[in-house]
């Protein structure tokens, strides 16, 4: 599963989750690690795109919450990856840093989450992208340990 902070533009109009140049960047990150988009759940924190898609208010996500547990609940996930600082924020704590903390495993409730960079970030600091690889490096070795491939 994977968890993003919500609606773009592009994913509003099709109703669809990372359908723009950050969803091209989200399929060849899954394909570099032998994953398709039709392998992985993608939800958001917040289900409606903000106002002049600024990052959700705590109000917002707050609000939104109870439809991604419930999301997760009926997917079940074993692995979650967590895409930019908002996904980790509302679903690990509000001291995740994604500097500081992509790539760290979090167990809890039967899940492993890991927090990494939202594909959008990588698209405005291309140099990210190696940490981000290396993120999807670890998810694939999980994926390996967990016997989930």
């Amino acid at each position: 599963m994977l968890i993003g902070e919500g609606p773009g533009g592009d994913e509003d109009r099709l109703g669809r989750p990372f359908v723009g140049r950050s969803g091209q960047l989200l399929t060849g990150m899954l394909e570099s690690i032998g994953l398709s988009r039709q392998q992985v759940y993608i939800a958001n924190v917040v289900k409606c795109r903000p106002p002049g898609n600024r990052t959700p208010t705590p109000d917002e996500a707050q609000a939104c919450l109870p439809f991604l547990r419930r999301q997760v609940a009926l997917v079940r996930p074993k692995i979650i990856l967590l895409l930019g600082s908002t996904a980790a924020r509302y679903t690990i704590g509000g001291d995740v840093r994604i500097r500081r903390d992509h790539g760290t495993w979090t167990y809890r409730a039967g899940v492993w989450m890991m927090p990494t960079y939202h594909p959008s970030a990588l698209l405005r600091d291309p140099p990210r992208k190696l940490e981000a690889w290396q993120d999807l490096q670890a998810l694939a070795e999980k994926m390996k340990e967990l016997e989930l491939c």
